[in-house]
């Protein structure tokens, strides 16, 4: 085995000094953008126990009335990909015409959507347990004017 030299012990221990402070930054003033120097915090956090659970979901109504679940099979783009434009899209709910593009290139056979939502359902949870009970809540609609 050999001996590690001088230049490279200091380049190892500033490179992991380096590593230890933005760790330790990201740590207290970071945010999710930030991974994996700072925190991850989906997993670092938790609803209180008898406070309702959210699950986000994109849906469309066709021309014929029908409304179509938007996942990512129906489209190409992924939950957490609306989840994490939300406020994009409550601010320009235009913006839902690119789901809407995106369903008519999977599948032009298919009605035109006239109206695409984004929905969260909340389940309800008492002692941390589901109820069994939700409710449905639009925050973002839009509707084609074509």
């Amino acid at each position: 085995m050999e001996t590690l030299t001088t230049r490279g012990r200091v380049t190892r221990l500033g490179a992991t000094a380096l590593g230890l402070a933005l760790l330790l930054v990201g740590t207290f003033w970071g945010s999710d953008d930030d991974f994996p120097f700072g925190p991850f915090r989906m997993y670092s956090t938790s609803n209180p126990p008898n406070a309702p659970a959210p699950d986000t979901r994109v849906e469309g109504v066709d021309s014929a009335g029908t409304v179509i679940d938007l996942d990512q099979d129906a489209t190409g783009i992924r939950r957490a990909e609306i989840e994490g434009q939300q406020a994009r899209y409550a601010a320009d709910p235009t913006l839902l015409t690119e789901v809407a593009d995106a369903y008519a290139e999977r599948h032009p056979d298919a009605p035109a959507l006239v109206e695409v939502r984004i929905v969260i359902r909340w389940h309800g949870i008492r002692a941390g347990r589901p109820t069994g009970q939700h409710t449905d809540q639009t925050v973002v609609s839009w509707r084609a004017t074509r």
